[in-house]
């Protein structure tokens, strides 16, 4: 992938993550990155090849970075709950799926599949690692709910308080 392409995704992400697919337009994608607005068009033909592309890309990443994670701490509540709270923690503070997941019955449908297939391998890992369905649905709507919290109160410590019974109550179980 061009450096260019990677700096319009890059770009797109960042703008996402703020106000999600009505958040960019390719103007603003091209003065973000010093080219054309031509140039932008050249590399996604429309703006939602470029917001599925960035969807895709966060998706592959959330799930090569659980896996990874993973590997070194088989416990997927505390595993899911850190990597959400690095988003929490980041700037922007929100995960894009977790912006558009809010308005995925307005997204074209190009990008709300992607959207829809991110939360689908997120609940598919939790499964894997055997939580229910019921409990895979639930632990996720905690952390995006609390990054949702914590973004709103413009407080990333709101994601902590928001989750840090779930963690409590994991490791009472365990021990």
């Amino acid at each position: 992938m061009s450096e260019v392409k990677i700096a319009i995704m890059d770009a797109a992400e960042q703008r996402m993550r703020l106000g999600g697919f009505g958040g960019f337009s390719f103007r603003e994608i091209a003065a973000d990155v010093g080219i054309k607005s031509s140039s932008v068009h050249y590399h996604f033909p429309t703006k939602e090849n470029l917001a599925a592309a960035v969807i895709r890309r966060w998706a592959q990443a959330v799930s090569q970075h659980v896996d990874e994670a993973l590997a070194k701490d088989p416990d997927p509540i505390r595993v899911w709950t850190k990597i959400f709270r690095g988003t929490a923690m980041s700037e922007p503070s929100m995960c894009p799926c977790t912006v558009l997941g809010a308005a995925s019955q307005d997204l074209p449908e190009e990008v709300s599949s992607e959207v829809k297939g991110f939360f689908k391998m997120c609940l598919d890992k939790l499964v894997a690692r055997g939580l229910s369905q019921s409990k895979a649905a639930e632990f996720l709507s905690t952390l995006t709910g609390a990054l949702v919290v914590a973004n709103a109160l413009r407080d990333p410590t709101a994601y902590d308080r928001a989750t840090c019974d779930l963690l409590r109550r994991r490791e009472e179980a365990v021990a």
